[in-house]
């Protein structure tokens, strides 16, 4: 059953990823979606801070993943699929041992990858509406 999570202006998202951490406690994969501009990337942001990564966090759009420390030194990978043409070419990257490596990772554009999704995860879908508004759509898959 997904929990869906209101969002009415950006200062109110480090308490959205909040509540997220707390429903996906024990789960490390988090399978991002949703339009251009929803706020994939954004939202990922206010996580990285509330994780406590000192690295600004960024889209890896051409590199299709950027690698984050956290203060333990833990890795965190980031992964951008927007612009690959098959979930194939995700294998060509190693995704598999990323994703089943017990490191955090956050996959944007997750369903163009949909076969190759490990479970469990936390799918997060953001929805945009009017201004600064997104309703975010969780769901944890186990």
């Amino acid at each position: 059953m997904a929990i869906q999570i209101s969002c009415t202006s950006l200062k109110d998202l480090p308490h959205v990823v909040e509540q997220v951490f707390d429903i996906s406690e024990g789960i490390v994969v988090w399978a991002l979606d949703g339009d251009l501009g929803a706020g994939k990337t954004t939202f990922l942001q206010a996580a990285g801070k509330h994780l406590g990564i000192a690295e600004a966090i960024q889209s890896p759009t051409f590199s299709l993943v950027n690698e984050y420390r956290l203060p333990s030194g833990a890795p965190v990978y980031h992964f951008d699929f927007y612009r690959i043409n098959t979930p194939e070419e995700a294998l060509d990257i190693g995704v598999e041992e990323y994703f089943y490596s017990g490191a955090r990772c956050w996959i944007e554009w997750a369903s163009c990858i949909e076969p190759y999704l490990p479970v469990p995860r936390l799918s997060i879908h953001i929805r945009r509406r009017e201004n600064e508004e997104r309703i975010f759509e969780i769901e944890r898959y186990e």
